[in-house]
């Protein structure tokens, strides 16, 4: 058995998490939290635990299914914790968990980023889409 020295350890350990390679697991996770689902909800779930219909209102657009596939993969990740309230009708709420909660600034700084620059965003679109526009040319009969 070869022994390592702990550079050597350490330049494995930074390689076996390095997102730009496709094999690596926190590509996954990235693609995960970069849907824009996820971050509405996790901004949404920002001041404490909702219910599901709260959810639903909140995040306008989202449908059902996409609701729940969504705050299920975030319960799967560890981002979301659902609790269930026995009584009629059945109570469900969802809370960020602490390691949700450490996302949350990154998702809010995002989210206040688009909401500030989105002008910026469509003038830009509207430059590029024009310039790809083929120049107008004269029919001829």
């Amino acid at each position: 058995m070869a022994t390592r020295t702990a550079a050597e350890r350490r330049a494995e350990a930074r390689t076996e998490f390095d997102a730009y390679m496709a094999s690596c697991p926190a590509r996954r996770l990235l693609d995960g939290i970069s849907d824009k689902w996820v971050s509405l909800l996790v901004n949404a779930l920002a001041d404490g635990p909702r219910r599901y219909s709260d959810l639903s209102r909140r995040v306008a657009g989202v449908s059902q299914k996409m609701l729940t596939q969504t705050l299920r993969n975030l319960e799967r990740d560890g981002l979301v914790e659902r609790t269930v309230t026995p009584s009629v009708p059945v109570r469900v709420d969802y809370a960020l968990t602490p390691l949700g909660a450490s996302l949350l600034p990154l998702m809010q700084a995002v989210k206040t980023w688009a909401e500030e620059h989105i002008p910026e965003v469509d003038r830009a679109r509207e430059r590029y889409d024009a310039a790809q526009m083929p120049p107008n040319r004269p029919e001829f009969g």
